[in-house]
């Protein structure tokens, strides 16, 4: 039975009443029609139309003719705090053909040329946010203000506080049959994760999506704001969303990172794709982290907490999160440049080109590092050899437009676009005065 068919049957006993036709622009943020369920079949052919202009970077001005939503019934995802309503991911076509300015729609693309390579993605991730409050001067801070520890990772009492949340996230996420198993306080005040099943990289970018909104739905009841910004607060550890990445055969479905005779689990295959990741690094940080901010997260100066939890440098090492690619267990990796504000489509995409390029031209892992990459001075990783992350977007949209690879994973008009619209943010960045320049500069001169 297909999803359409099983949908309609929900629609038919009553069950479903209304659904959110939903898709994702450049920044990964979800835009929606409210559909009646009764109005299924025209949703399926189409109705769902949108202006273009109107729903953020998707390639349109607003001279442009419509964009539509085609459903994929295979994404339906129950709303369980209101439950005759669903969400539905959808792919963007432009006059009866698919608009090379959908997310969804270019990952679809990457994942077919590798199907037809005989490889599958599959992907797991770790979404880091942060539960704030607005304060008396108008701006953030984190809700609770006995959450206050220096280090309040794993803190037994501030999760306590924020359990009737935290438990019904979960809740929701097992009922969605999406295996959560892992949640906690993480590493700064009011921050938390929540971790679920892993499974083809497709379904984990709509779930990754539909999880982003359904946290800040949640907590927007409870009057506070999430956010998976990357770095809200220069004092606190910052917000990551850590891709766990494996490749399996398309036919078999043996995981082909997987050697448990390697010191590391990995499999030969798996090195190469380590080596393509690091080659194409700085390329791939322009999508996994995205925005300006992102560059915030990933340094080396001490938070609050002790450690930033970010990768700086172009490394690998086994169970050590100083690294940009972490090893934690036996047949996949950890990419920890990726931050909350990555386009899920986009991110996988573009690692899954790094990886296919470092395994058909078999490229070296190198040596794996095993130091604290944190206290290592950086004059001497680069007599090493170890080459540095990007420093801020402008840097890494160089990187991105200078690699055919990984700009070619975005393809085309579609990467040309990413590094435009990227330029100007980066430039609407620059020509802004901060409150730093303010209060650093304007008494002096």
């Amino acid at each position: 039975m297909s999803g359409l068919e099983e949908t309609r049957q929900l629609v038919d006993a009553g069950e479903l009443e209304f659904f959110l036709c939903s898709f994702v622009e450049m920044g990964g943020m979800p835009k929606a029609k409210l559909v009646p369920a009764k109005r299924i079949d025209d949703m399926a052919a189409g109705s769902a139309g949108f202006a273009g202009f109107a729903a953020g970077n998707m390639g349109q001005g607003p001279h442009d003719t419509d964009m539509i939503a085609i459903p994929d019934f295979s994404s339906v995802t129950r709303i369980l705090w209101r439950p005759n309503l669903a969400w539905v991911a959808s792919n963007i076509q432009v006059d009866e053909k698919p608009w090379p300015y959908c997310p969804r729609t270019i990952l679809q693309n990457n994942l077919e040329a590798a199907r037809e390579k005989g490889y599958v993605l599959k992907v797991g991730v770790e979404p880091e946010f942060m539960l704030l409050r607005r304060d008396d001067g108008g701006g953030y801070a984190p809700f609770d203000p006995l959450d206050r520890l220096d280090k309040p990772c794993y803190d037994l009492t501030a999760l306590n506080r924020s359990l009737d949340l935290m438990t019904t996230l979960v809740r929701y996420l097992d009922q969605l049959g999406w295996g959560p198993y892992a949640n906690d306080h993480e590493d700064a005040n009011c921050q938390f994760e929540i971790n679920w099943t892993y499974s083809d990289a497709l379904r984990t970018a709509d779930r990754h999506t539909f999880y982003r909104w359904m946290v800040k739905a949640l907590a927007e009841e409870r009057g506070l704001t999430a956010t998976f910004m990357p770095k809200p607060f220069s004092h606190l550890t910052g917000n990551g969303a850590h891709f766990h990445i494996s490749l399996w055969d398309a036919e078999t479905d043996e995981n082909l990172f997987l050697d448990e005779s390697d010191e590391n689990g990995l499999s030969q295959l798996a090195y190469h794709f380590i080596g393509g990741l690091k080659k194409h690094a700085r390329a791939v940080t322009a999508v996994t982290a995205p925005i300006v901010n992102s560059y915030k997260r990933l340094i080396r100066g001490a938070p609050r907490s002790g450690a930033t939890w970010a990768p700086v440098f172009v490394t690998y090492g086994a169970s050590n999160r100083t690294q940009m690619i972490r090893i934690p267990d036996a047949g996949r990796i950890e990419n920890r440049t990726v931050d909350g504000a990555t386009n899920p489509y986009l991110a996988a995409s573009v690692m899954l080109a790094a990886g296919l390029d470092g395994i058909e031209n078999e490229l070296p892992a190198g040596s794996r590092n095993d130091r604290n990459l944190y206290e290592v001075p950086r004059e001497q990783l680069r007599a090493e050899g170890i080459d540095l992350l990007p420093e801020n977007l402008s840097d890494a949209i160089d990187a991105l437009e200078q690699d055919p690879v990984v700009l070619g994973a975005l393809g085309s008009p579609y990467g040309e676009y990413y590094v435009r619209m990227k330029r100007e943010e980066w430039k609407a960045y620059h020509d802004s005065v901060s409150q730093w320049e303010v209060d650093r500069y304007l008494g002096q001169f």
